[in-house]
């Protein structure tokens, strides 16, 4: 071999176009997905849309799996999307006909332009600010996790979670990125809690004041004494006169503790669950709405043509056909995968079903990516702004993940279910006697949790419950 020459071998994905579409499909909401669809069927004669199921397509159509039961999966792995499709030219149906008696599920047209939404307003200024393509996408990741209050609720972990694994982004990284979106307009957003809000906001001000030194001492340590509007107190705590403590607290209500409400018209909103989930027996099972999925199949009167057309119309025409038989694919694809991950959720959070919110265990997406073989991206997609109904209700299926808390018997318990226990304590407390946070903390301990008084307060502030000074005012 000849020096300075040598031989790599390496491996490398390549994000084909229909890999490309299968992944953008699944994200997509069932709103959205029927958007998507009509417009894919506009351009393309070889799709039919089918608006109302038909006995005959429902006969000769391709149903998806509509139904599972929560039971340990078999050998059979993830649907492969890069795979070539082999559809027929039958119409395919990725539902099965509705149940008796299930309302049907009406079109509903936009009377006005939406307004602008908080993740379109940082979105826009997120393509006007000198961010590299490697902050671009982490931020894009926040601003997508943040709540309507404009709060990263799920902290950095659901951010860390959400960005490819290659990436290898850093918790420093990540953090930086989120300082930055801080700043843009509203400030504040981003914030982990309301200390971390008003800090923001505060930091912003242009010209330091006095005030503001003072008024960022206060955020810092001593919240609860101007919650109590102890004065007196915080002068002597701070070594400052009360009349400029007066003023820096006066500064600090002037700030806004939900930054992104402004952007949340609160409209009625109305939500089609994507799956259901029921008991059947001492079993619970898992189906489709079939209302939420998709009818799509090849239109027989131009497949017939194909035979028929030459030169450029036949190119392009089987380029079409093609094209159909991807997306057909990766719908089933969608089909399967999401009932695969509803199935998955369903059986680790059983208890939270059978019991309620204090039963729900710890749950995060690299557990439910290890059972079903596949990647936690593919989980955060197929979990966000999809529904599941319930005999408890409808949730987000992101709703059934979060961190956990160690317990004395090695067990864990879930963030929610805490934040379950915690609601519980409140409710039934002593209007007279508000329990405390390190209260709450001892009480939570006496289940066999262990919390330390500042993960109460954390939790209480992500219920929006006020704290026991508040409270007892308010009482």
């Amino acid at each position: 071999m000849k020096p300075g020459l040598q031989f790599r071998l390496n491996q490398q994905l390549t994000l084909t176009p229909q890999l490309q579409q299968a992944i953008r499909l699944l994200q997509l909401s069932h709103l959205e997905l029927e958007a998507e669809l009509r417009q894919i069927a506009e351009g393309n004669p070889l799709l039919e849309l089918d608006e109302e199921p038909t006995a005959e397509t429902a006969e000769d159509g391709y149903d998806a799996p509509a139904t599972a039961a929560v039971e340990p999966d078999g050998e059979d792995g993830p649907p492969d999307w890069a795979e070539s499709a082999a559809a027929s030219e039958a119409p395919i149906d990725f539902s099965q006909p509705a149940r008796a008696g299930a309302p049907p599920e009406d079109d509903f047209e936009p009377q006005r332009a939406a307004p602008e939404t908080l993740k379109d307003h940082l979105l826009w200024q997120l393509n006007l600010s000198p961010f590299t393509p490697r902050e671009r996408a982490i931020a894009t990741v926040i601003i997508d996790a943040l709540d309507n209050d404009g709060y990263l609720a799920e902290g950095l972990d659901g951010v860390l979670a959400a960005l490819p694994a290659d990436f290898a982004v850093t918790r420093e990284e990540a953090e930086a990125v989120r300082r930055r979106v801080q700043r843009f307009d509203p400030p504040g957003v981003a914030s982990l809690d309301l200390r971390d809000c008003l800090r923001a906001q505060l930091e912003q001000i242009e010209v330091p004041t006095p005030q503001r030194d003072l008024a960022l001492s206060i955020v810092e340590e001593n919240l609860e004494l101007l919650a109590r509007h102890d004065l007196g107190r915080l002068a002597r705590r701070l070594h400052a006169e009360e009349e400029a403590v007066g003023a820096a607290a006066l500064l600090i209500r002037s700030l806004d503790p939900r930054p992104g409400a402004a952007f949340d018209p609160t409209p009625v909103e109305y939500v089609a669950p994507d799956v259901y989930a029921y008991k059947d027996g001492r079993q619970w099972k898992v189906r489709l709405n079939p209302d939420c999925q998709p009818r799509l199949g090849l239109n027989q009167h131009y497949c017939g043509l194909i035979a028929r057309a030459r030169g450029e119309d036949a190119s392009w025409m089987r380029g079409q056909l093609q094209e159909a038989r991807w997306l057909i694919k990766s719908l089933e694809s969608r089909a399967e995968t999401l009932l695969k991950v509803s199935e998955a959720i369903v059986r680790r959070q059983s208890a939270f079903l059978d019991y309620g919110p204090e039963a729900m265990h710890p749950l995060v997406l690299r557990e439910v990516a290890e059972e079903v073989g596949m990647h936690e991206s593919t989980i955060s997609r197929v979990t966000t702004r999809k529904y599941i109904h319930t005999p408890r209700g409808t949730f987000e299926l992101k709703h059934f993940f979060s961190s956990g808390v160690a317990t004395e018997d090695g067990g864990g318990a879930s963030a929610t279910a805490i934040q379950a226990m915690l609601r519980k304590l409140i409710d039934g407390e002593d209007p007279r006697r508000p329990l405390s946070d390190q209260a709450l903390a001892e009480a939570l301990r006496g289940r066999g949790i262990q919390v330390a008084r500042r993960t109460v307060a954390k939790y209480r502030e992500a219920l929006r419950i006020p704290s026991s000074s508040e409270r007892l005012r308010a009482g």
